[in-house]
This record gives C-alpha cells, sequence and structure tokens, in this order.
C-alpha cells in the first residue's frame, strides 16, 4: 500500500518525522472531510484518534459552568488536532468543532501507540513533537489568561 505524502515543507509532527517514518505513520492515515460544524471530540470522551488538519480549521473549545462552550484556541492547516491519544487515561481534555469544512488525516492512537512502541526513534519523534505542541498550547492560554485576568491598563496600579 503506498502511503499518501505529507504535505510539502511540512511542519509539526510529520516534519518531525524522517521520510522513512512519515511514509510509516501515513499508512495509518485516512483522508476525512469534517463538514463545518461538525463536533470532532467532547471534553472528557475517549480520545482514541487524532487528526492533522490538511485545511480549513478547527476550534478547541472548554465547557464553562454557566457560559456554556468557550473557544480557546483555533487548529488550522499542518496543526494537530489532539494529544490526549497519547497521554494516559486517554480522555480529551477539551471539545472541538470543524469550523468551516475542513480537511484533516485521521489516525487511530492504538494503531500509532502500537507503531511508535515497535520503532523507538519514531516514537520518541512523536513523543518530543507531541508535547512541543502542548508546550505551545500552555504559552497561547497563559497569554489569553493574562489577557482576561490582567490589568487592562499600562502602570502602577493605582
Amino acid at each position: 500500500m503506498s502511503a499518501a505524502p505529507g504535505p510539502p515543507g511540512a511542519e509539526g509532527l510529520l516534519g518531525a518525522l524522517s521520510p522513512e517514518d512519515r511514509e510509516r505513520l501515513m499508512v495509518l492515515a485516512s483522508a476525512v472531510t469534517l463538514p463545518g460544524g461538525t463536533r470532532v471530540f467532547e471534553e472528557g470522551g475517549e480520545a482514541d484518534r487524532f487528526w492533522i488538519v490538511r485545511s480549513g480549521a478547527v476550534a478547541l473549545d472548554v465547557h464553562v459552568p454557566g457560559r456554556g462552550r468557550t473557544v480557546v484556541e483555533t487548529i488550522g492547516a499542518g496543526g494537530l488536532l489532539g494529544w490526549s491519544w497519547l497521554c494516559p487515561p486517554h480522555h480529551w481534555h477539551l471539545g472541538a468543532e470543524a469550523r468551516g469544512t475542513t480537511a484533516a488525516w485521521e489516525f487511530d492512537a492504538a494503531a500509532v501507540r502500537e507503531l511508535c512502541a515497535e520503532r523507538p526513534v519514531l516514537g520518541l519523534a512523536v513523543l518530543t513533537s507531541v508535547a512541543g505542541t502542548i508546550g505551545e498550547r500552555l504559552r497561547a492560554a497563559r497569554i489569553r489568561l493574562l489577557d482576561l485576568y490582567g490589568p487592562p491598563w499600562e502602570g502602577p496600579v493605582p
């Protein structure tokens, strides 16, 4: 079976892999199209797959009591959608919804974890890339929190 190539100049997870390991991973990929408004996953649900967005965008959201779903980040082309599949207990920490028609590569988490266990170099590259994504999202969340709860003015508090 021939694997579909990653996008030219792939960054993120696909860019972190050697061409051979990228091909091994892409053999496990299925091309999917998510219509706008599709709930991709729900906070607390089983994280049994993940996606690499090819085009379009997916909003990550969190349920805020009394306010409903609040978007915390939007994932665009080349972005990794979902990291909870890698970290036990494999439950989503956020929800996700397609913003307009979105094309993505979908991966079965169990198959990818098995591939990572069989090929430790590939597994380390996947783990390092996913950890980088988690770090970027934590930094972005920190900035959003500072915007929300920091003083709205510059300088010392009067």
